[in-house]
């Protein structure tokens, strides 16, 4: 099988990104290991619930927010080498965005104060027994608005120090939403056919906003979740750029091809660092805004529908914790030991080692299924 010179060109000037992305975050790391210890934006115990596992105790004071590695060198070399307004603007800016909520939520858990959250009793109680008649009004205004906040806690522990589940769940639908609106209204006509596996392309309308929305959403707050072992979320994020930068470069759009090249190098460096005994963690500054911008590459080449393929362990780490809310509030029982998945089987007696190891094996075999489908 021959390529035309141009499309054998592109790969060699992706994979020549990818390895200049693992070269820059490789000098820089120490600097950011240096900056992370010596403010302590380290893991604590007081909001980290999973540290009560005995195998897991260790992993206090390990730094955190080491996914700004990869956030930075992806923005700096988009940025300088790869800056085209049509197509790596808006993926790098919602990047840079969910980055940012990440990034302050974790700040806020060693920095930030307790956080009050009124219970809903609390609230109807006030709007019956408060003396200002006008407090009681504007708790009735905003009673709607109290019911979302604390619905919204159902998933998720509370945040203590940190950045409520409501509050998270409103920026990443604004991040979903101009994503939305960039692919529907900016990118044109072609853009707005969704590819369906093994039967062509259908154009759905208004749908595919509500429906770019959801997957950005999910699957920032999937690779969330995710992320905490050493290495999963890392070495999981690294396959499936991998394969996006195969698909974007058969299918031909040179900018994204060099993006997600440019993201695998990255991780190549973070998950260097990053496996057990991990140098630093993800944080959710990483976590967040590589989900998002997985979405979105994966979207902008038309392949949404293939993101439980390319995002599988992240969307089944997801599903896991729903399945176990849902045992939890319905069933009164949990259907896993902890959620997420990773944690049940740690639970179970698997080494971390052993659960990451199978994991990266299975998302791998996924992934590659999914780049068989879209290329069927």
């Amino acid at each position: 099988m021959s390529f035309p010179d141009a499309s054998l060109n592109l790969l060699r000037t992706a994979i020549a990104f990818g390895l200049i992305s693992c070269l820059i975050a490789f000098l820089w790391a120490p600097i950011l290991t240096k900056i992370l210890y010596k403010y302590k934006i380290t893991r604590r115990a007081e909001y980290d619930p999973t540290l009560a596992i005995s195998a897991r105790k260790g992993k206090a004071g390990v730094p955190i927010m080491g996914g700004l590695l990869v956030i930075v060198t992806i923005a700096v070399i988009t940025g300088l080498f790869n800056w085209e307004r049509k197509f790596t603007w808006m993926p790098i800016g919602v990047m840079l965005l969910a980055a940012l909520l990440g990034g302050i939520d974790d700040i806020l858990h060693i920095y930030g104060h307790e956080r009050r959250n009124r219970k809903l009793a609390q609230v109807l109680k006030l709007i019956r027994v408060h003396k200002s008649i006008s407090q009681r009004i504007w708790l009735i205004l905003t009673l709607p608005w109290s019911i979302f906040k604390r619905s919204s806690l159902w998933l998720g522990s509370h945040p203590g120090k940190g950045i409520h589940v409501h509050e998270k769940l409103l920026l990443q639908f604004a991040a979903g939403a101009i994503t939305a609106w960039w692919i529907y209204f900016k990118l044109g006509e072609n853009w707005r056919q969704i590819f369906i596996p093994f039967d062509g392309y259908i154009n759905i309308g208004w749908w595919l906003i509500p429906l770019i929305i959801f997957f950005v959403m999910f699957t920032a707050n999937a690779v969330n979740v995710a992320d905490g072992m050493d290495g999963l979320a890392g070495g999981s994020l690294m396959i499936t750029f991998s394969a996006l930068t195969v698909l974007s470069w058969l299918s031909g759009y040179r900018e994204i091809t060099l993006l997600n090249a440019t993201a695998t190098g990255a991780l190549i460096t973070y998950t260097y660092f990053n496996v057990k005994p991990a140098r630093f963690q993800m944080g959710d500054v990483g976590s967040l805004g590589l989900g998002a911008l997985l979405a979105i590459n994966t979207i902008i080449i038309n392949k949404m529908l293939l993101l439980p393929f390319f995002g599988f362990i992240f969307f089944l780490e997801l599903c896991s914790v729903i399945i176990q809310l849902f045992g939890r509030y319905l069933l009164g029982k949990r259907i896993f030991k902890m959620a997420p998945l990773h944690h049940h089987f740690e639970l179970r007696g698997w080494s971390e080692e052993k659960t990451v190891m199978r994991f990266w094996i299975m998302h791998a075999a996924v992934v590659l299924l999914g780049l068989w489908i879209a290329l069927y």
